[in-house]
C-alpha cells in the first residue's frame, strides 16, 4: 500500500500539520569539545501540538524543505 499525499502528511507521531523550526549547534570531538568551539549546526523541527522533534543537518538549504521532509 503507498503513501496517500493527502492523507498521510503530518507530524509522524500525531498528524498535526503545524511546526516551528529552530536551530541548535553542537560540539564536535577532540579539540573542538575540548576549546568549545561549535561545529557542527542543526534544524530542528518541532511539531507544535506534541512536541516530536527531528534534527537535520544544516545543509544552508530553505527552511521550508526541511518542513516538507518532516511532513511527509
Amino acid at each position: 500500500m503507498g503513501m496517500d499525499p493527502h492523507t498521510d502528511r503530518g507530524c509522524p507521531k500525531c498528524g498535526h500539520t503545524e511546526t516551528d523550526v529552530g536551530k541548535i549547534s553542537t560540539t564536535g570531538g577532540g579539540l573542538s569539545k575540548m576549546f568549545d568551539v561549535q561545529t557542527n549546526s542543526f534544524n530542528v523541527v518541532s511539531c507544535t501540538n506534541c512536541g516530536y522533534s527531528e534534527l537535520y543537518r544544516d545543509t544552508t538549504s530553505g527552511a521550508s524543505d526541511i518542513v516538507d521532509v518532516f511532513l511527509g
